[in-house]
């Protein structure tokens, strides 16, 4: 943030060259241009470096999630594949079945433990 708060005020109160300076900062003109647009849409604290990519879960609408959740209901063995091809068949949304996991968490098992074995041996005493 300082970095860049530096290189918007060598242009804009010392009167340097936007290339040059950009340049010597380390940064590339289309770069010195975002950081003047947000610093005057924002001030400051839009200089502040913010984390890349989608902020929730944007494909898992609440009409989906309701969807999986049911079909985990009726059919709680079924494979998260199965499942994505459903939602893009139904929804047209294309899910990774690693989301739909994080999403309803992991699969009931698939069985019980099984009972605890008899002693085969002889018993001492």
């Amino acid at each position: 943030m300082q970095v860049k708060y530096e290189m918007l005020r060598r242009v804009q109160v010392d009167g340097h060259s936007i290339t040059h300076t950009a340049t010597s900062f380390g940064f590339s003109r289309p770069v010195f241009y975002a950081a003047q647009a947000a610093l005057q849409r924002g001030g400051l604290p839009a200089l502040v470096p913010q984390r890349p990519g989608p902020r929730r879960r944007h494909k898992v609408r609440p009409e989906i999630l309701r969807f999986l959740q049911q079909v985990r209901l009726d059919e709680p063995m079924a494979r998260l594949g199965d499942l994505a091809e459903r939602v893009e068949s139904r929804f047209g949304v294309r899910l990774h079945p690693r989301t739909i996991e994080r999403v309803l968490g992991p699969r009931p098992k698939s069985h019980a433990r099984p009972p605890p074995r008899a002693p085969t041996g002889p018993l001492l005493m």
